[in-house]
């Protein structure tokens, strides 16, 4: 069962002071990037669910017959239309993996860190436009899940849960998360998906998941990636635990047959996911812990616009 507190477990004062510096430093860190013209990009990449009525006004030449409003034309002795305009506001549920891949990193910050930027970015900008932002963690099961809501302090709530959350599994398996997305969306929403998507055996599950949520929603797969994920450094023996099992393993890091099984098992991942998005129609967002975020989000954006422009 989800949980979906008003308030995070009870912890000790210092914990809790801890994590109030967390959440002002991560909120100083990304009010840079949500500035104005990010912002603004973030409002023209992202259509809303639908269209409201704005006014009724005379016929104009060129305006299109079947907007005529029959009722006024006939009050007033003249042509009338009726104007619509697109609805902005949007909701946005953050779908986060907190799995053990996704909290570990070998350069200057966790997986889970630069998640936790990112996801305090779409949200401020989410909110900025006056947008309903929302926040689901998974494992292999769902963790937690708070509703959308509109304002600041709901954003930092979001914030202050995912510096907070400790899951109570470790293992990977998108499919319950997505699942259960889909049955509390009941409205068009945008769903961005934080994870690694190093999904093993689960690929099938979560293949069969998604392409039911994005049957209904607009999904973007934001996708965390570390350098040594591609890699394995040849480095002699290495004792290597699983951060999703603890299980124990050495490696002979000097074997080029070692490495390249290593290469293959990570590459395998990398196609599932590429051949998946593509035939889904769900975009991208490449994440690194070595690079800022800022600059692959506007890239995203501004790919997005470009492509609503036609």
């Amino acid at each position: 069962m989800a949980r979906s507190s008003a308030s995070p477990p009870t912890a000790p004062s210092g914990e809790i002071a801890d994590l109030i510096r967390q959440v002002r430093l991560v909120e100083l860190k990304t009010r840079r990037l949500v500035d104005s013209r990010f912002s603004g990009e973030y409002l023209s990449s992202f259509k809303g669910q639908g269209i409201e009525f704005a006014e009724v006004r005379e016929y104009q030449r060129g305006d299109d017959v079947r907007s005529i409003d029959w009722n006024v034309t006939a009050r007033l002795g003249g042509p009338f239309v009726k104007r619509y305009v697109e609805e902005r506001e949007l909701s946005v549920l953050l779908i986060v993996d907190m799995s053990g891949s996704d909290r570990w990193g070998t350069r200057s910050r966790l997986k889970s860190q630069l998640m936790a930027e990112v996801v305090t970015t779409l949200a401020m900008s989410a909110s900025r436009n006056n947008d309903r932002v929302g926040m689901l963690i998974g494992t292999d099961r769902v963790e937690s899940f708070v509703p959308p809501r509109k304002g600041r302090r709901h954003v930092l709530r979001l914030v202050r849960d995912l510096l907070a959350c400790e899951p109570t599994n470790r293992a990977t398996d998108l499919a319950p998360a997505i699942s259960y997305a889909q049955r509390v969306l009941a409205h068009h929403a945008l769903v961005f998906v934080f994870s690694d998507f190093q999904l093993g055996p689960t690929w099938e599950r979560f293949s069969k998941a998604v392409a039911g949520l994005r049957a209904r929603h607009d999904v973007i797969a934001c996708h965390l990636t570390d350098p040594s994920d591609f890699e394995l450094p040849n480095v002699g023996m290495l004792r290597a635990t699983d951060p999703e099992t603890g299980e124990e393993a050495v490696l002979d890091t000097s074997s080029p047959s070692v490495r390249e099984g290593y290469r293959a098992l990570i590459g395998a991942d990398e196609e599932k996911g590429r051949r998946l998005f593509t035939k889904l129609g769900i975009d991208e967002i490449r994440l690194r812990t070595d690079q800022a975020s800022g600059r692959a989000l506007t890239s995203f954006f501004q790919r997005r616009e470009r492509r609503a422009r036609g």
